[in-house]
């Protein structure tokens, strides 16, 4: 099952750097840790998220390993890592939820660490009752599935060949797995801590009329404002026409319309998965 897009460039090499920038490193390193573990180079148990070891041992590399390890090799491993490079390049590259940067790679790269450190936050919890092992790398994916989901509710997606409407799509892989046999707290974890980051970038605000969550300055400062630029990381910082950084595409024109303060615009639909 080759990836989106494969087919319009030279070869691997040219669709690896075509890759959107974040999705690039995500991707490679996922595909290099789970080599690296299934080969014996290095041992899976390193990658374990591990809080003493973390603290103690300063073991410091499980803070990122254990989103990067996708598990032994089997089908659902590999339809994790197509997961994974297929919605972090719609999201990405497809305009995300702006929280201060336009709507760019910062924003996304902001996203992914909001989910991470909640991910990790919460994993004791979790797994009192869910049963998680602690790698995190397809709780992170179904976040990302789950908040560009509900960034592009009537898009159009398939799985398997039977169409999905996007709103809908997290919950279909879910029962698909469930159906299977196969193991799915961990995807269920992702879903709910990608409610989370839902509810406070996009229902609170729109209720309260403040942003509760903003891009920090200094990923602002590597990554630019403004949609993602494929060919330059980092990217110069640039304004778009009639832009304040500190502002959501969008909000100012809903107020002046007489809508209330602080709504959003997010633009129309989606867009079928597989289509830059």
């Amino acid at each position: 099952m080759p990836a989106a897009g494969m087919e319009d460039v030279a070869g691997p090499e040219q669709w690896f750097r075509a890759l959107p920038f974040m999705t690039r490193y995500w991707f490679g390193g996922a595909v290099g840790l789970t080599l690296a573990g299934n080969f014996g180079v290095i041992s899976p148990m390193q990658f374990l998220f591990n809080w003493q070891r973390i603290s103690s041992n300063i073991e410091v590399w499980r803070l990122l390993s254990c989103f990067f390890y996708a598990g032994p090799f089997s089908f659902p491993t590999l339809i994790a890592i197509y997961m994974l490079v297929q919605f972090s390049k719609q999201y990405e590259a497809g305009g995300p939820y702006n929280t201060g940067a336009g709507g760019g790679t910062a924003d996304y790269a902001f996203m992914l660490i909001f989910g991470m450190t909640v991910i990790m936050i919460t994993y004791p919890l979790v797994n009192s009752f869910l049963r998680i092992p602690p790698l995190f790398t397809r709780n992170l994916i179904f976040y990302v599935l789950y908040v560009w989901s509900k960034r592009n509710p009537t898009g159009r997606s398939s799985i398997w060949g039977v169409p999905v409407t996007a709103v809908y799509l997290p919950f279909a892989y879910l029962a698909l797995t469930v159906f299977m046999g196969n193991p799915f707290m961990d995807m269920l974890h992702g879903l709910m801590v990608g409610h989370l980051y839902y509810f406070l970038v996009d229902v609170v605000p729109q209720v309260q009329g403040r942003d509760i969550l903003r891009t920090p300055q200094f990923l602002i400062d590597q990554f630019g404002v403004g949609e993602y630029r494929p060919e330059a990381a980092p990217v110069p910082p640039h304004m778009r026409p009639g832009f304040n950084a500190g502002q959501r595409p969008g909000a100012a024109d809903a107020g002046g319309a007489g809508g209330a303060g602080g709504a959003h615009h997010w633009g129309g639909g989606g867009q079928p998965l597989g289509r830059q």
